[in-house]
């Protein structure tokens, strides 16, 4: 896990991984390759059994300025066919990143611009720094969020989505925290005792349960609880009920001692 040119993938702690973007001379703007360290390094982790839960941070002052302008400017100048690959890639990584088994948590401080914020909305949980901004500024430059377009919607719902896409209206981090784009703001001296502390309730889970709450909510939506939803739950918590994570879960609970996947 060292090899890489644009990443540093250091252990947090006892099961924690932590991926952080390091190109802070240009804010931790990504282009090419940081795209394809990012899918490479969530691929390994996700294959690392003594990995539990992984932090996506950035180094410096900022989280991530989004796409590197130069990279950008390639683009402009390119077919559509190389255009469309580069896109599917971007499309792929940030797919690879939402789809991750394990928990996610982005630590965001500073500016997290365009990609940027698609990349906090690609995780679990986002807890920002009240130094954060965000801003999706894709039309200044003539484009649109596509790629990043589904994490967003997802994160603060169509019409929020829509607002910050149209506007690219550059929010503080309390706006961010109101409108659901983030779920903790903090001072940035705190910032990774937050982390910490929400890492620390992470791992008190089952990482199979949770790894199943994961898979079940990527399937659900906001709106009619319909018969087939209702037999997807009734057959997922059954099916749970009788792993062996499930049975030590409850004896341990019975018992008044610590799980045995809480890290010691």
């Amino acid at each position: 896990m060292s090899d890489y040119q644009t990443l540093k993938i250091t252990q947090r702690s006892a099961g924690v991984a932590q991926v952080t973007m390091a190109r802070p001379a240009v804010f931790n703007a990504f282009d090419e390759a940081m795209i394809g360290e990012l899918d490479t390094a969530f691929a390994a982790l996700v294959a690392d059994d003594t990995v539990r839960v992984v932090v996506l941070a950035g180094e410096g002052k900022h989280f991530s300025a989004g796409a590197d302008l130069q990279w950008m400017q390639r683009a402009s100048t390119a077919s559509r066919e190389w255009n469309l690959e580069d896109a599917r890639r971007f499309a792929g990584m940030l797919s690879r990143i939402e789809t991750c088994p394990k928990p996610t948590v982005a630590r965001v401080q500073g500016a997290a611009l365009g990609g940027g914020v698609g990349l906090a909305c690609a995780c679990d949980i986002a807890i920002a720094a009240d130094n954060a901004s965000f801003s999706v500024s894709e039309a200044k430059f003539g484009i649109l969020p596509a790629v990043i377009g589904p994490y967003v919607t997802n994160a603060v719902g169509k019409r929020q989505a829509k607002r910050l896409a149209l506007t690219t209206e550059r929010i503080n981090a309390a706006e961010a925290l109101a409108i659901g784009l983030v779920q903790q703001a903090v001072a940035l001296d705190a910032l990774d005792a937050a982390v910490d502390a929400t890492v620390t309730q992470l791992l008190a889970g089952g990482p199979n349960a949770q790894r199943e709450i994961k898979a079940l909510f990527a399937q659900l939506e906001v709106g009619a609880i319909t018969p087939e939803v209702r037999e997807l739950t009734a057959q997922t918590i059954s099916r749970v009920r009788g792993t062996t994570e499930a049975r030590e879960g409850f004896a341990a609970f019975l018992e008044k001692r610590p799980a045995p996947w809480i890290p010691r």
